[in-house]
């Protein structure tokens, strides 16, 4: 079934929904939905429902809400990914994927080894493209809420941010002792988790020592050394494996 998002303004106390702007036409000419079909709508804030279209034109959509969805389709963890900024298209592929997952904030990370340099003009198009993305990757998975993509930060502004989480994990391929199941099961009752990873060249020893000296876990995920768009793919679904969010 098709899904949409429509700011929260837009629905009308439960019983009405209103949708404006690019998905009018999506909805009219590329869809060909006409009144009596049935779509499902969330508001962006963890509300879903099913609705019933009532009128459709070149400037609005308006359907009546049949039903709210009961079932839970947000994780009750919320989780942060800082991604060490990466070359190419791969934080495309990392924003896309982690949506699908249910990741609820990306803050992209100017580490000490990451290449990648941007100008201001870049960053505001990088960010607005990955925004993009993470929407249409909720919209294609029925997700109820759009995964934010912050600015990109430095090292002293992410540490920070870390304060506000009840868990900072850092895979690190230097890691031998404390894996990533271990610490999981020593913190079931978490709701807030970030998790950091370093772009290519991986974090520095400097990087992981800050983030230990705030609480910050460094963990290791295995035997084998992950690339940089798979490291926090893998660290996001074993999270929510573990804590019940996932299978």
């Amino acid at each position: 079934m098709n899904h949409f998002f429509v700011k929260p303004q837009n629905i009308d106390e439960g019983v009405r929904v209103l949708i404006e702007g690019d998905d009018v036409s999506h909805i009219t000419l590329s869809l060909r939905l006409k009144e009596g079909d049935q779509i499902t709508v969330a508001d962006g804030e963890g509300n879903k429902y099913l609705v019933e279209l009532t009128f459709l034109d070149e400037k609005e959509v308006r359907g009546d809400i049949i039903k709210e969805f009961d079932r839970r389709i947000e994780p009750e963890v919320k989780v942060a990914l800082i991604q060490g900024l990466p070359k190419s298209k791969k934080m495309d592929i990392i924003a896309q994927k982690c949506t699908e997952l249910g990741i609820k904030d990306i803050i992209p990370f100017d580490s000490e080894r990451t290449i990648v340099r941007l100008n201001k003009k870049k960053v505001l198009k990088r960010q607005k493209r990955w925004q993009k993305i993470c929407k249409e990757a909720a919209k294609q998975s029925g997700r109820a809420r759009i995964p934010k993509i912050h600015k990109i930060a430095d090292i002293d502004q992410i540490l920070e941010r870390a304060k506000d989480y009840d868990l900072v994990l850092v895979p690190w391929e230097d890691e031998e002792v404390k894996g990533l199941k271990e610490t999981l099961v020593e913190n079931k009752e978490v709701k807030k988790i970030m998790i950091v990873v370093g772009p290519e060249g991986g974090l520095s020893s400097k990087e992981v020592e800050a983030f230990k000296e705030i609480g910050g876990r460094s963990v290791t995920l295995g035997p084998r050394i992950l690339r940089t768009e798979t490291a926090g793919l893998a660290t996001l679904s074993m999270v929510l494996y573990e804590l019940g969010e996932l299978g």
